[in-house]
């Protein structure tokens, strides 16, 4: 296959490079690299000024199947994301805040919502003004999405669902604005019947409690949410189609983005092999044969990610098997990341294991921890959170297989 790009995309790599290059200065340049997994409490709020400096820039909602503009945004081809994408990533921009209303929420919106809701919605996440959170998952239905249990009840007095339940692992419920919520509407529903996918307004006061988790890091990133009689504003899809809906968003998970994460990836693995380098003196077949290896063996993974994500880009929900390429690239990723934290810690040995004296300002929940130990640490989840390593094999054996469902 051609992984190169065409005159085009190369003309908007120098305009998409021009354009970071003269905005990212002062307290942007200074957050350089904050943010994303694992560090998602860093900067938060210069991270929320630079979501609306790209929306004056019209680099936010590049990929929302709309006329370009529509809502002030750039209308780029696949192949254009992926440019913006990687001179986004090898900028070294602040991580996204927005990226879930962007990614997740949005595209949802423009297929399920009606203009009505566009009108509403799209614009706040065009501007990089409204921030979002994803509330799916609860203590009893993590990868196993069917199992939710919160309910939204229609209030006979004003007409309005009402919702009460819990959701957790809720990243950035703290900052975000709105949080998309999937409920049972249907009472005495079970499994994906009689569940509806709710837009639901994060400040309503004694009505919505966030509580923060507490990471092996030390850091609070994800959150748990309370919800106790908090007013849906909007239903996305009708009531009742909830589980199309969500099993809709969740195929958008991975596409463009994958690609974004995987040159945060790179950068991580030259940070470990700098440090092997200067750990062996940089001589040739210097060091530990083994770990040699194991380095050799990642840095031909990522390759093989890469082109795996370029081949298999925009099939993702596709009728022909297309439901298998999300879940094969989580695989992937998963645990190439955490081999990426085992090694990081394995090249510096004992040395590794050893905590700084005093804590970091910038960490008030625990021990400051450098770079790689705290990729170490985080990393033990990628094979979990994001729908687990069990759910993804079986969404591969049952949906593209055709091998025989699981039994219950």
């Amino acid at each position: 296959m051609d992984f190169s790009f065409g005159a085009e995309n190369e003309e908007l790599r120098g305009r998409a490079r021009a354009w970071l290059t003269r905005h990212l200065t002062g307290p942007y340049a200074q957050a350089a690299g904050l943010g994303g997994p694992g560090s998602e409490h860093e900067g938060v709020g210069t991270r929320r000024a630079w979501e609306r400096e790209l929306g004056r820039g019209g680099w936010i909602g590049q990929g929302w199947d709309l006329p370009p503009g529509a809502y002030g945004q750039q209308r780029l081809s696949l192949t254009g994301q992926v440019v913006w994408a990687e001179e986004y990533a090898a900028s070294r921009a602040p991580a996204r805040v927005g990226h879930i209303g962007e990614n997740l929420l949005a595209p949802t919106l423009v297929t399920y919502g009606t203009r009505e809701q566009h009108d509403r919605f799209l614009p706040g996440i065009a501007r990089g003004e409204e921030l979002w959170c994803q509330g799916y998952s609860e203590p009893g239905a993590g990868s196993d999405l069917a199992g939710v249990r919160t309910a939204a009840v229609r209030d006979t007095a004003d007409g309005r669902l009402r919702v009460t339940g819990q959701k957790t692992w809720t990243s950035l419920a703290r900052d975000a604005d709105w949080c998309f919520v999937l409920a049972r509407t249907e009472p005495g529903s079970r499994r994906h019947r009689g569940l509806s996918f709710l837009l639901v307004r994060m400040d309503q006061p004694g009505r919505i409690e966030v509580r923060p988790i507490r990471q092996m890091t030390g850091t609070s990133e994800f959150n748990e949410v309370f919800f106790d009689g908090a007013v849906a504003a909007e239903v996305v899809g009708g009531e009742g189609n909830g589980w199309t809906v969500a099993t809709g968003l969740l195929a958008l998970e991975r596409g463009v983005s994958t690609l974004v994460q995987q040159i945060g990836f790179a950068a991580e693995l030259e940070r470990v092999l700098a440090a092997y380098a200067a750990a062996t003196g940089g001589a040739a077949g210097a060091g530990d044969p083994v770990l040699r290896d194991r380095l050799v063996r990642q840095w031909a993974e990522l390759r093989t990610m890469r082109w795996n994500a370029l081949r298999t880009l925009g099939t993702a929900g596709a009728a022909d098997g297309g439901p298998g390429a999300p879940s094969v690239a989580k695989l992937l990723w998963g645990g190439w990341h955490r081999r990426l934290g085992e090694l990081a810690v394995a090249v510096r040995g004992a040395a590794a294991t050893a905590g700084p004296a005093a804590w970091a300002p910038d960490l008030p929940y625990g021990p400051g921890l450098d770079e790689d130990q705290r990729l170490f640490l985080f990393t033990r989840a990628d094979t979990i959170y994001g729908g687990s390593d069990e759910i993804q094999r079986n969404i591969i054996a049952e949906r593209v297989l055709g091998l025989p469902r699981e039994a219950r």
